[in-house]
C-alpha cells in the first residue's frame, strides 16, 4: 500500500478467449511436432550476470534479444515487408565443460508473425539469411546447428489477438 500498488487500488480484469489456431497447432496435446507436449511452445528464463557477452548477459539471451531486434528493424524499414510485429526467439548453446563458455550454438528458434501470403520456405530462407546469419557469430554456427523458424508452420495471428493470457 505504501508503494501505491495493492489489492485496494487496482482492478483485476478476467478476459478469456480461445488461443490462436496458429499457436494451438503447435502446442495442443496430440497435435503438431511433439504429440505429447500439450504446453507452451517456447519459454526460457535467465537471472544472472556472466562474462559471456559485453553486456554481462548470458550468450543465449543476449543473442535472442539481438535476433528480435533485427526482426523489428527489417520489418520497420520494409526490407521484409511480410513481417508483422510479434516475434520471439530462443538460442540453445553447447557449453565447453572446461571453460564454462559457449562452444557452439545447438538450436536457434525464431518465431515471427507474418502476412498470410508468404509461404513457409520463403519465410524460413529469408529469416535465416537476413535476420539470423547477420546477427550470430559465424564461428558459433556449425553444421549441427538446428534452425527452427516458425516451428508450428504458421504465425499469422499475433499479439493479444493470438494468445490468451498475454499481458
Amino acid at each position: 500500500s505504501e508503494l501505491g500498488f495493492d489489492f485496494r487500488g487496482c482492478a483485476v480484469m478476467a478476459c478469456y478467449d480461445k488461443q490462436s489456431p496458429d499457436i494451438a497447432q503447435g502446442v495442443n496435446e496430440g497435435e503438431g511436432i511433439d504429440l505429447n507436449q500439450g504446453a507452451g511452445d517456447q519459454g526460457l528464463m535467465f537471472g544472472y550476470a556472466c562474462h559471456e557477452t559485453p553486456t554481462l548477459m548470458p550468450f543465449p539471451i543476449y543473442y535472442a534479444h539481438r535476433l528480435v531486434q533485427r526482426q523489428a528493424e527489417l520489418r520497420k524499414d520494409g526490407r521484409l515487408p511480410w513481417l508483422r510485429p510479434n516475434a520471439k526467439s530462443q538460442i540453445t548453446c553447447v557449453y565447453d565443460a572446461a571453460t564454462g563458455l559457449p562452444k557452439r550454438i545447438d538450436t536457434v528458434v525464431l518465431s515471427t508473425q507474418h502476412s498470410p501470403d508468404i509461404d513457409h520456405k520463403t519465410l524460413t530462407d529469408a529469416v535465416i539469411e537476413d535476420i539470423i546469419k547477420p546477427v550470430l557469430p559465424p564461428e558459433m554456427i556449425t553444421p549441427e546447428t538446428k534452425f527452427l523458424i516458425n516451428p508450428t508452420g504458421r504465425f499469422v495471428i499475433g499479439g493479444p489477438m493470438g494468445d490468451c493470457g498475454l499481458t
